[in-house]
């Protein structure tokens, strides 16, 4: 039984969600999220309320309960208030930029690295702090996930990409005579 799917999920207002056909459509202030749900799932909308049981008594229905019942809580969260994650740079002569919808990241490699912005995700950037933002929280995280990957941080010095508040567990390095 999940503990999550059993959960009533609560419609914020000036938020309106809509299901046909197994599409479900979260149009709130900030945006409009869509997305596909499987038949294995009741999703039933009352009022301001949306509640979530499983078709039949199979582990793969239990698993699909609170995954939906999350993927929907995600959705409704994110049309009201944007997800948001936070990456530093640390390092001699790291530096990033921001032109138009293309990060330039100068990361200690003979090249400059260049990432384009997809649909859906701002990013700000300040000194060396990039703050990433969008109401789906799948992409915002994947996006930050992706970035952070081009040049994690090395556990001597502590120098690449990090998320802010990550801590890095430090190695003592070479012993001299």
């Amino acid at each position: 039984m999940s503990r999550v799917g059993k959960q009533i999920i609560k419609i914020p207002e000036g938020t309106t969600v809509t299901l046909a056909d197994g599409v479900l459509v979260v149009k709130g202030p900030k945006g409009e999220l869509t997305r596909t749900f499987k038949n294995n799932i009741t999703i039933t909308i009352d009022g301001n309320e949306i509640t979530l049981k499983p078709n039949d008594d199979t582990n793969f229905s239990y698993a699909l309960w609170g995954t939906y019942a999350s993927h929907i809580q995600n959705m409704v969260v994110g049309v009201v208030t944007p997800y948001q994650k936070q990456l530093a740079l640390e390092g001699v002569g790291y530096r990033m930029t921001l032109e138009g919808k293309i990060i330039t990241l100068v990361l200690g490699f003979s090249h400059n690295v260049k990432v384009t912005i997809p649909e859906g995700i701002e990013v700000i950037i300040e000194k060396n702090i990039m703050t990433i933002s969008g109401i789906d929280k799948e992409k915002v995280g994947q996006f930050t996930a992706s970035v952070r990957a081009l040049k994690k941080p090395e556990p001597y010095k502590g120098k690449g990409i990090r998320y802010v508040g990550e801590y890095i567990r430090r190695k003592q390095g070479k012993k001299s005579a």
